[in-house]
């Protein structure tokens, strides 16, 4: 059995500010300890249930290299650095049975809800076939375009709200309460850990109640951008165009292009006049 993990930064508990999530921030160090900690307490969830299992752990924050390799649970193999094949899934594969995305956030303009965004803060929303989607259901559709079901989810209340209105049969695991953009009310970190421990082996243990969300093609994608510069060099890609003043759009065959180019609008987004 094969599991994947994707575990992010800013829905770690106890984190509730931009500078903890950035390696020249204050309380960086601690935060990065904690993110290492709860994608333990995930993979000695996961192995509860299975204890045979092939375990991958995608870093999956910023530079993708903020989990502390010496700290994690030595039965997991780590995917780190970028950039990569599927980002923020890089390793995930069809063969793999479930996928876990611990310390996630919510989406961009969902608030209120801690450190909320989409990929970047240049990236003000992504529409797919009409709906707004974040980080969490981009990642669960490409899971899901691979066969792969996203079994659980741990963040604030809002991320795990937003998974499950995705996929109603996934579990999530709150880790702490969402008061605004950079407040939260969080337990004591080890009991986040026991929590995410438990609901990741209940999660892996009943994965086959949970279907892959499948968005069938072709998919019709917006995206809005704050930087001018970006909807300028957007223009220059093939099949891609300019529908408003902040507006970018394009056909997709299916998921997995449209995945595809908005990872690269991501980047052409952080793009600033020479």
């Amino acid at each position: 059995m094969k599991v994947f993990l994707s575990v992010d930064l800013e829905g770690v508990s106890g984190i509730v500010h931009a500078t903890e999530t950035r390696p020249d921030g204050y309380d960086y160090a601690r935060a990065r300890a904690l993110m290492t900690a709860e994608a333990n307490a995930a993979i000695a969830g996961v192995l509860d249930a299975e204890p045979a299992a092939e375990v991958l752990v995608a870093d999956a924050h910023g530079p993708f290299r903020n989990l502390l390799p010496e700290e994690l649970d030595r039965r997991a193999h780590l995917v780190r650095g970028k950039p990569r094949p599927l980002g923020m899934l890089g390793g995930l594969e069809a063969d793999t049975d479930a996928a876990l995305f611990i310390g996630y956030h919510a989406r961009a303009g969902s608030g209120p809800a801690v450190l909320a965004h989409t990929m970047s803060g240049d990236v003000l929303d992504v529409r797919v076939a009409g709906r707004s989607l974040g980080e969490t259901g981009l990642n669960a559709a490409m899971a899901g375009h691979l066969g792969v079901p996203v079994v659980l989810l741990s963040g604030d209340d809002v991320a795990c709200a937003e998974l499950r209105d995705l996929v109603p049969s996934a579990r999530t695991v709150a880790v702490k309460q969402a008061l605004g953009q950079t407040a939260t009310v969080a337990p004591h970190p080890e009991e986040a850990q026991e929590r995410l421990r438990r609901a990741a082996r209940e999660a892996v243990a009943r994965r086959s109640e949970v279907a892959p969300l499948a968005l069938p093609g072709p998919l019709d994608v917006e995206a809005d951008l704050l930087n001018p510069t970006a909807l300028d060099l957007a223009e220059l890609v093939p099949g891609v165009t300019r529908t408003g003043g902040r507006t970018v759009a394009f056909t997709a065959a299916d998921t997995a292009e449209a995945y595809r180019l908005v990872l690269l609008l991501v980047q052409l987004a952080t793009i600033r006049p020479a």
